[in-house]
């Protein structure tokens, strides 16, 4: 009985040493290959209209060919994750014979403090260093630096856009003192072509380094077109909140002999006037009997652009509200590139209670964007408690029940 009990109880031993063996390689192959450095290095691949890339190479090579240019570039940056890629071809490799620049030779390689000396309006790095001297004026008027790069590729008939990085930008955040940048750029006129980089976590000097290839756009157009940065940082609770912006007009700009580096001081977004927000028709028609209400959005005109291109794509936005909660809500449909919509979309609303006392109903006008939050055009609020055209179209909509009354009225800020 003896020989039994020993043999199950080396048995269990053996067991559980085997179990913890396992467990401890396990938890040092994952440690192993958390440890690992991530590739930093964003490139992204943009279809056009009518041509496509070629196979791209499933092998992605991090880091530059010799020791020299890694030293060179270690200069350039703070983040040691932030590698050297400049000389990567559109399928992330080498290529083995050097490119052209329409610069000086050593511009591959130039630091922040080369951009800057090349434009005399742009933001020194040691004037950015330095920004914590400067004035509470001072340091409201500077926006930072923006650094990056134009490239044609003839071959595969691709316009490729290098960001780089950002210098000095503000503290939008007053609590932490800093900011969580990312961009947003578009091609303009047509606002064909929306993308928009990472968000990077708590720093004034983001390092991107994120290339956006769009193919389908011929070189001779690229004179035609204007590329708009918008600089912002994220914020979780509420809506982003906008640094400044870069506008790249491209006539004059020689693509032909290879890459172009540039740098340009972010500006302040041109805002517009709150008494330019333009106009809305809507028709409103109470049925006592059924207790509905009736809503068509016929047009809206005089919509002020929402960007540099001049154009917007406006869509409205109906929230009915009851005793100031909201019980429902309706959208038309996107009318593309235009300040003068016309939509001409019926909406039909149930009334919980008899009256409209405690109704109110609003009208928000938008403008569509795919790539980030749609951005509020103008606003109209229609109940018993509203001012001006507003309070007057509803009086009006409650004596007479059973008719559509329809108004034109002003829209006021978002």
């Amino acid at each position: 009985d003896e020989i039994p009990t020993v043999v199950g109880i080396f048995s269990a031993f053996g067991l559980v040493f085997s179990v913890s063996l396992f467990a401890w390689i396990c938890c040092q192959r994952k440690s192993s290959k958390s440890n690992k450095t991530p590739p930093y290095k964003f490139v992204h691949v943009l279809k056009g209209v009518d041509i496509y890339p070629e196979n791209l190479n499933s092998k992605k090579k991090f880091g530059a060919d010799d020791k020299s240019e890694a030293k060179n570039k270690s200069a350039v940056t703070k983040n040691p994750l932030h590698l050297d890629l400049e000389k990567r071809d559109l399928n992330g490799n080498f290529p083995k014979t050097t490119t052209k620049m329409q610069s000086s030779p050593d511009l591959e390689n130039s630091s922040p403090k080369h951009f800057a000396e090349r434009k005399k309006d742009s933001v020194s790095p040691d004037s950015l260093k330095s920004i914590t001297s400067l004035s509470s004026e001072d340091k409201q008027d500077k926006l930072g630096t923006l650094f990056f790069s134009l490239e044609y590729n003839f071959e595969k008939k691709a316009f490729v856009v290098n960001i780089k990085e950002a210098r000095g930008l503000p503290a939008m955040d007053e609590q932490s003192m800093t900011s969580d940048p990312y961009i947003k750029m578009t091609i303009l006129p047509e606002k064909k072509h929306k993308v928009k980089t990472r968000v990077l976590r708590k720093t004034l000097d983001p390092a991107f380094d994120e290339t956006f290839t769009f193919y389908g756009i011929p070189y001779s157009q690229i004179q035609d077109l204007t590329l708009h940065f918008m600089v912002l940082s994220f914020d979780r609770f509420s809506r982003d909140d906008v640094i400044g912006e870069v506008l790249i007009p491209l006539a004059g700009i020689e693509l032909s002999e290879g890459r172009l580096l540039m740098d340009r001081e972010i500006i302040k977004r041109n805002v517009r006037k709150s008494s330019g927000r333009g106009e809305l028709l809507v028709s409103l028609c109470y049925q006592s009997t059924t207790n509905t209400l009736t809503v068509v959005v016929l047009k809206a005109r005089h919509l002020p652009k929402s960007d540099v291109s001049g154009l917007s794509d406006p869509y409205v936005k109906v929230n009915l509200y009851h005793a100031k909660k909201r019980i429902s809500k309706k959208k038309t449909h996107v009318k593309k590139c235009t300040p003068n919509a016309v939509f001409n979309e019926l909406f039909v609303f149930d009334i919980p209670c008899e009256g409209l006392d405690d109704i109110s109903i609003e009208f928000l006008v938008l403008d569509s964007d795919r790539g980030s939050r749609n951005e509020v055009i103008g606003r109209l609020t229609l109940g018993s408690s509203a001012e001006g055209t507003g309070g007057e179209h509803w009086k009006e909509i409650c004596e007479y029940p059973r008719r559509q009354i329809a108004k034109w009225h002003m829209l006021c800020d978002g």
